[in-house]
């Protein structure tokens, strides 16, 4: 099975934070305060965010390899 890493949807993300505080990897930040940014590798692709985001505009995608 292909391993899924969380994406966030720039245009789309008002950077309220919600996904940083679920993360178990803090592999999310938001830099200048503008919108969320996720490490690939850092991420092991668990969804929390994608649970957690009130606007539904991060999703689980397939990684590149």
């Amino acid at each position: 099975m292909a391993k899924k890493k969380a994406a966030v949807s720039i245009r789309e993300c008002v950077a309220c934070g919600c996904c940083i505080k679920v993360c178990p990897k803090n592999a999310i930040s938001i830099p200048n305060g503008i919108h969320a940014i996720i490490d690939g590798e850092l991420c092991v692709g668990c969804g929390k965010c994608v649970k957690e985001c009130p606007a539904s505009i991060i999703a689980l995608e397939v990684a590149e390899k």
